[in-house]
């Protein structure tokens, strides 16, 4: 049974850090490629940013392309988005994911390749 648990969401003013985490409860972690999704209100889940199983291939949404940073630690199977310089179109629930196999890049970045999701934790930005 794969269980995702998202925390580290809250409260921040614009240009502030937040740090997520999901901790991943899956017995072949590294086998799993991750992801970080997000739902503003009234909106549809979109995309954030991926990772590969060895955690050496990244991929960002080009609207938190160099603010946020994904990493994972496999020993840990934990998966972390570093989220800078915040701003209010950031606000949204975060959203961990899992998808076992091998994916193309563009399907790394699409809802429907991934299997396992978490609960998802909120973040808001103030302007």
């Amino acid at each position: 049974q794969v269980r995702l648990v998202e925390s580290g969401g809250g409260l921040v003013q614009a240009g502030g850090s937040l740090r997520l985490s999901c901790a991943a409860s899956i017995r072949t972690f590294t086998m799993y490629v991750m992801g970080w999704f997000r739902q503003p209100p009234g909106k549809e889940r979109e995309f954030v940013a991926a990772i590969s199983g060895s955690g050496d291939a990244t991929i960002y949404a080009d609207s938190v392309k160099d603010r946020f940073t994904m990493s994972r630690d496999n020993s840990k199977n934990t998966v972390y988005l570093q989220m800078n310089s915040l701003k209010a179109e950031d606000t949204a629930v975060y959203y961990c994911a899992a998808a076992g196999g091998a994916f193309t890049t563009a399907q790394a970045m699409g809802v429907s390749a991934y299997n396992h999701w978490g609960q998802g934790t909120q973040v808001t930005v103030s302007s």
